[in-house]
Order: C-alpha cells, then structure tokens, then sequence
C-alpha cells in the first residue's frame, strides 16, 4: 500500500478536508471491487445525473434505495419463492447485493425507477444560493482635494 503525505494539500487549501478524507478512502480501499450488478452514471443535464443499474430478476419490492451519512445505499434481497424450480442453465443471477455511491456536497436523490430490468434513480445538484458566485463590487476612493476628472481644485 502506498502512503501519500497530503500536508501539502492542506496547505495550499482552505476548507478543502473533504478532499483529503476521499483521498485516504480511496487510496486506503484496497479489496477489490464488486463488479455485481453491472451500472451506468450518466450526466443528463448540468447539475443532473443518473445512476442505471441492471437488476434482471428483482421487482420493485425487492429493491431498496436510502441515503445515509451522504451516501446512496442500494441494496435489493430476491423473496423466497414459492414454488421450487429446476435450473437447466441458471444464467441470470438474482443474489442480494448492496452497492454504495458516495454523494458530493448538495446532491440530493430526485427519484427512483424500475423499468425493463433496470433501476433508474435520478440525482440532482442543488447549489444554495448562499454559495452560489457573487460579484463583489470594488469601491474606489480618490485622494483628498481631487475633483472627479482627477484635477485639483481651485
């Protein structure tokens, strides 16, 4: 494993910690990733995403999404069958999964949907006009005894 000195970071940064925390997440996340169920992340506007994931076998009530602690947790538990059945070739697999995606600073869930084996759940940013950019105006003073045209008075 590798071991990465972020004093730097905090250096040239104000109020940046966020950044440092993902970093040892990501760098300290050394297992390998589950590749189970397959997903897509798709931007579809400019402060809009969404998050497809194949779920072949689920229904809705066997799917579960939350947001917690500033993740998304999707997780879905098949229903016990009631009728047993013989598998020539069982392809489609439908075991229980829970997968996370962490959210950045004000992205809330919009909705989730599930069509055609795929679950769909729709996020959008929402920046609080409190952050938004703003113009300062900059105030210019002139020197004492200086007329508007910067001549001296009389």
């Amino acid at each position: 494993m590798r071991n990465f000195d972020l004093a730097p970071l905090y250096r040239a940064t104000v109020g940046f910690d966020q950044i440092a925390d993902l970093m040892d997440r990501v760098l300290a996340n050394d297992a390998p990733q589950p590749t189970y169920p397959p997903y897509n992340i798709e931007k579809t506007a400019d402060d809009a995403y969404r998050i497809s994931i194949a779920v072949a076998g689920f229904g809705a009530e066997d799917l579960s999404v939350e947001v917690k602690e500033k993740a998304l947790v999707v997780s879905a538990r098949k229903s016990d069958e009631e009728t047993p059945r013989t598998y020539l070739h069982r392809g489609i697999a439908t075991r229980a999964f829970e997968r996370r995606f962490h959210l950045a600073d004000h992205v809330r869930v919009v909705g989730a949907t599930h069509t055609d084996g795929m679950l769909h759940i729709d996020l959008k940013r929402e920046i609080p006009e409190a952050l938004k950019p703003r113009r300062i105006e900059i105030a210019s003073t002139k020197p004492a005894g200086q007329s508007i045209e910067g001549h001296a008075n009389a």
